[in-house]
């Protein structure tokens, strides 16, 4: 009877912005064959990812490694957890969220050996009305924008900024009851964030300190702010210095229960849902095994990790501007288009 450690490989073959046409190949070049017997299965439908992941675990497979963005990380690590199968993530995505707290590489052959280290270690994830998260969830204006952006039925930075700059000039911030285990507080607030990890994704850090492994949630409580506010926000969102600005208040707790005045959106980790008034959140200590890289603890601060999320953010910014200047040059081509077709018969 072979000991080698068992491996699903699961490729969301449309996640994120890149081909995944070569990383089977990689896969077959990288991987110890000495140590590990791998399958690869690529997704075909929506939630696929978590029945592959589910009848894995059931199975006894020692991991199952989502390649993908955000969206097929979360379906594997809903599937795996309090089970014994690892998950292990290669990621390719445009947030990588989870990957990025664990300080794993944004590289795939990188990403790969740290597989073949296979280090497995436990982590917490979170509930939020019984739904799973990872990362972050929350309520507000984070979690209407989710829903607005799923609505919309169009992916890509352009729709997610349409709806930012669109909804964010009529957004109005709600009243919140919070009580956990010190009592209970009141607060008008523009979002409220719930974070396991650090980050949203694209190193946007939400919670600079926060660990998967304390048992405990940061609590982020972003106070109604005007326009002259909102760059400083974001530059305190990218710089780590968040907990800093006078707008933001934080704490921690392992639970919470929140009350609104009226039924709205939340979201676990982007996924937006409708919920009623009431809403509660708890964090499930070391409820998952995650293939860890073994180089740099999770809470590790990297030398350039400030220049590289500066270096993200306007990557992003870029990439946002290319994409609006492509769209708006498409338009321009079509009217033109349309202008001489009109020309054409106006003249005969």
């Amino acid at each position: 009877m072979s000991n080698k450690k068992r491996i699903i490989f699961i490729i969301n073959p449309i996640s994120g912005t890149h081909s995944k046409e070569e990383i089977p190949a990689l896969i077959d070049k990288i991987i110890d064959k000495e140590r590990f017997d791998y399958q690869v299965i690529m997704t075909e439908y929506a939630g696929h990812a978590a029945e592959i992941a589910r009848q894995a675990a059931n199975d006894g497979v020692d991991a199952v490694v989502a390649v993908g963005g955000d969206g097929t990380v979360n379906e594997v690590a809903r599937s795996v957890i309090h089970t014994q199968t690892a998950m292990g993530i290669i990621p390719c995505g445009s947030g990588n969220g989870l990957a990025r707290h664990l300080c794993l590489p944004m590289e795939t052959e990188k990403a790969l050996a740290i597989i073949n280290e296979f280090q497995i270690e436990a982590f917490d994830y979170g509930l939020i009305n019984g739904q799973p998260f990872f990362c972050t969830c929350g309520m507000g204006f984070d979690a209407f924008i989710s829903l607005k952006f799923a609505e919309s039925g169009k992916r890509g930075p352009i729709t997610y900024v349409e709806n930012v700059l669109k909804e964010g000039l009529k957004y109005k911030p709600e009243t919140y009851e919070i009580e956990d285990e010190t009592g209970t507080k009141h607060y008008k607030a523009f979002l409220i964030a719930c974070a396991n990890a650090s980050q949203y994704g694209n190193n946007a850090y939400i919670a600079p300190g926060a660990t998967m492994k304390d048992g405990e949630m940061d609590v982020i409580v972003m106070e109604p702010f005007d326009v002259l506010d909102a760059p400083q926000i974001a530059a305190d969102l990218f710089m780590k210095t968040l907990g800093n600005n006078s707008k933001i208040k934080t704490f921690r707790t392992r639970s919470l229960h929140i009350h609104r005045k009226a039924p709205g959106a939340i979201h676990y980790d982007g996924d937006p849902m409708m919920t009623d008034s009431d809403i509660d959140v708890h964090i499930e200590h070391l409820g998952i095994n995650i293939v860890a890289n073994p180089k740099i603890s999770e809470d590790m601060s990297q030398p350039n990790q400030v220049l590289n999320a500066f270096s993200d953010f306007f990557n992003n910014i870029n990439n946002v501007r290319e994409d609006i200047t492509q769209d708006i040059e498409k338009r321009g081509r079509r009217i033109q288009a349309i202008n001489k077709v009109l020309l054409r018969k106006l003249r005969s």
